[in-house]
Order: C-alpha cells, then structure tokens, then sequence
C-alpha cells in the first residue's frame, strides 16, 4: 500500500459550497484525529518508529522476582557475605543433618575407580560446581582414596565466588590434599566454563545446593553435557517441595522465621540467610 500524507488545511479550503462552517470545523476535527493512523502502512512506520522496550526478563531471587541481568551479582553478594560463616551456619539451619545428606550423596556416587574392575584402572577427574567451600570435594577425594583405594582421581572444584574458594583453600590446608595435584580450584560461571574445562573431560559432575543460584540453569546443564565423558555421571544435590502440610508448616516456620534470626545472630546477616 502506498503511503501519502495528507495536508488538512489544502483539504478543508478546497470544499465545495454546501459544507457549513461547522460541518467543516467537525471534518477538520475527525481528520486531525486521525491523521496519525492514515493507513497501514503509515501505522507500521509509526509503530516501528517507537522506542521497543528492552528485554525485561527476569529470574527468581529467593521468593522475588530481579532482572535476569542482576541475578549473578547478587548472588555474589551474599556468597561474599556469608563465606565466613558458611559452615558454622550449614550446621545452624539444619542442626547438621547437611552431613548425612552429603555423605549419603557421595556414597552413592562411589567415586573413584573400584580396585576390582576388570579393565585397567584410570583415574577419575570429578568436577564439583559451586563447590565453594570444598565440602563435597574432600570428601569425593576420601571415598576415592579410603574405599576404593584410588589415589590418583582428582577433583576439579570451580565456584564463580572468590571469596568462598578463599574460605575452601583454607579449609584444605587442614586435610591430606593440602597442596595436593589431586585437588585445583577454578573461579568460573557455571554457564560459561568453555575456557577451562575441556569437552568430554569429565568423569563425575557434582553440583550440591548450587543449581538454584544458577541465572540460566539450561546453559550450565549444557556445559555439563558438554564436559562428561560419554557415560560420565551428573549429580544434583539440591532441596525439594515438602508434601506433608504438618511438616511442611514446620519447615516454613524454621526457613522464614528462625533461620533469618540465627543468621543475625551469629553471622550479623539476616538478608542473605532470609536468601539462603
């Protein structure tokens, strides 16, 4: 359709006799009106010509809803809060039941390759994200090292906080694999590790209590594709919905009412404990 813009004025001098000088003022008025919309064309142009929103995605925080955008940062803020106190705290907000719940988890991984295989032992390279601390690292190392007498498998821990790898760097210097080849620490975005791990490297990915902070959770499961060995393992430890209404009150009672307290109390942080 072809556009042409009409000139009002030229339109209303150019009227025949019989038009009244108030059947002109109305067709003026009506013209005016809608001289915007003069066709299809013209409202495309209009339309296009308009400033388009941007991109206003967003991402849960906690029980609130951020822009995509501000989600690592603020993640990072708390990790860099917390990092201190983090495993006094683990053991407060589940009068360390955390323990059980990783120690179960990493038995039944069995990591590290069983002295019975038939075929010739290879070491494993684990890689545990948002390993933080290194609590899931050392004892991914033991199990491999007391049960399955494996003492090459290494463990790869990667955490995008430095503060928190700090506070795991720290916590090694007090086990066997201080200094240890067995034991690398890497600062990387889950989503985005292309630069350091390569593909089909990995032989067991573990990610505990980590996925929930994740902005973009499908590219960090297709970094994890990426990087395991064809059969390689991915595990996800992570917290799940309560079914029974009794306990689930219970649990909401503790998440949203004590665990904001302790944190106050002990680590001087009530905000980030209300996050975590």
């Amino acid at each position: 359709m072809v556009s042409k813009y009409i000139n009002v004025p030229n339109i209303i001098s150019a009227m025949p006799p019989q038009f009244t000088p108030s059947a002109s003022s109305l067709l003026r008025r009506i013209l005016l009106q809608r001289q915007q919309y003069r066709c299809l064309s013209c409202s495309l142009h209009l339309a296009q010509s308009q400033p388009q929103p941007q991109d206003a995605s967003t991402t849960h925080f906690g029980f609130q809803s951020i822009p995509s955008s501000a989600k690592a940062s603020r993640v990072s803020s708390v990790f860099s809060s917390v990092a201190s106190s983090y495993d006094t705290m683990n053991d407060l907000m589940s009068l360390g039941i955390h323990r059980l719940w990783k120690d179960h988890f990493v038995r039944s991984l069995n990591p590290g390759c069983p002295p019975q295989s038939n075929h010739q032992r290879e070491p494993w390279t684990m890689l545990d994200i948002a390993g933080g601390t290194g609590d899931i690292a050392f004892r991914l190392l033991d199990h491999s090292t007391l049960v399955n007498s494996d003492h090459e498998s290494r463990v790869i821990v990667s955490d995008i906080n430095p503060d928190m790898l700090a506070e795991g760097k720290k916590r090694a210097m007090e086990t066997s694999y201080a200094n240890s080849p067995r034991l690398q620490w890497l600062e990387a975005n889950a989503e985005n590790i292309s630069s350091s791990i390569q593909d089909n490297s990995i032989d067991l990915y573990t990610v505990a209590f980590g996925i929930r902070n994740f902005t973009h959770k499908h590219l960090a499961l297709r970094e994890a594709y990426r990087v395991l060995k064809p059969g390689g393992v991915f595990a996800c430890l992570e917290f799940s919905h309560v079914d029974n209404q009794l306990f689930n009150a219970i649990y909401k009672r503790w998440s949203f009412g004590a665990i904001p307290i302790i944190g106050q109390l002990v680590a001087g942080d009530r905000d980030s404990y209300q996050y975590l």
